[in-house]
């Protein structure tokens, strides 16, 4: 199964802060927000939504296609994703803006404060998927990831015109894009991301209820955090898994990405969407742990551990058999 993961590729600048976001608040002075926060630890990573799903399909055996943009200071992490096993060829260079950043402020409750600089990643709107495809063949899925909102507007349209599967996530650009944007690119995804909040946001931005979302996509693949996974669409039963239990959290940037990354590797290994979930949640558990959203160890006979003392001996073949780590 070829996928291309289109999206974010960034510079993470992640810091912890060890009070709580809401007791800085102040109720009738919300209009007037001005605050600091002494952080303890800043920690740069790798980043990017579509960055850390490609980097997390290679690590579990696949060769996902990265489409997104980036500036000139992108060489030693294009190596690597290349190292990992992501093909970064369709991966386009700005002449003149630097890669994208991500600056987060995780608090001790695993809130966050987060702001992004786009940067190159505006050109993205610039990548035909058709160049992809004259070069790869064939793709059987396209992941549309946050991203410049032209771009993701570009790829779904395209990925239309051409037959070629898609699955819909929005995440963190609903909160900017009007409710027809998110209309087309929600329509005729095989598979549409939303976390618990995202998913509100959506229903609000679109004006439809779940039913009307439901009859314009395959299956919503909808995460609850620590209440696990639910996966509705009409031409199935839901699908209810639960996270991996004794997590330590230590970091939450990146383990949305890590939990598609499963979930994909799963389905292309030809599991039921039950089993695939099962692995996004394992994986997500992995880097829940890891400050860092492509910094976790990954090691099959711990991997396949982790999916037994969740998912039970049954789980735990069948994904250990498909594993190629």
């Amino acid at each position: 199964m070829r996928i291309a993961v289109t999206g974010s590729i960034a510079t993470d600048h992640l810091m912890s802060f060890s009070g709580r976001f809401s007791d800085q608040f102040v109720a009738d002075q919300l209009e007037n927000v001005s605050l600091s926060f002494l952080v303890e630890q800043l920690d740069i990573r790798r980043g990017g939504v579509a960055a850390n799903i490609a980097f997390a399909l290679g690590r579990l055996g696949l060769s996902p296609v990265l489409v997104g943009a980036v500036g000139k200071d992108f060489d030693d992490y294009r190596s690597w994703l290349d190292r990992h096993g992501v093909d970064t060829k369709s991966v386009h260079v700005s002449a003149d803006k630097h890669t994208a950043r991500f600056l987060c402020t995780t608090d001790s409750t695993q809130n966050q404060i987060a702001s992004f600089y786009a940067g190159a990643m505006s050109e993205a709107r610039q990548i035909e998927l058709k160049t992809v495809t004259d070069r790869v063949g064939d793709l059987d899925l396209v992941l549309i990831a946050p991203d410049d909102p032209e771009a993701m507007l570009r790829h779904t349209e395209e990925c239309r015109q051409r037959g070629i599967t898609f699955a819909a996530d929005i995440s963190q650009q609903l909160a900017i894009m009007p409710g027809e944007d998110v209309r087309n690119l929600v329509e005729g995804a095989s598979y549409l991301f939303t976390n618990e909040y995202e998913a509100s946001l959506l229903l609000k931005h679109t004006g439809w209820s779940t039913d009307q979302v439901l009859e314009r996509v395959g299956s919503w693949v909808t995460t609850y955090g620590p209440k696990g996974v639910r996966i509705e669409g009409k031409s199935h039963d839901p699908v209810v898994v639960d996270v991996v239990p004794e997590v330590e959290a230590v970091e939450p940037t990146g383990v949305g990405d890590a939990f598609r990354a499963g979930f994909l590797w799963g389905l292309s290994r030809k599991m039921t969407m039950e089993r695939a979930a099962q692995a996004g949640c394992v994986l997500a558990g992995i880097v829940l742990e890891t400050v860092g959203p492509q910094e976790y160890p990954l090691d099959r006979s711990e991997f396949s551990n982790r999916v037994a003392k969740a998912y039970g001996a049954d789980a735990a073949a069948e994904i250990e058999s498909k594993l190629r780590v």
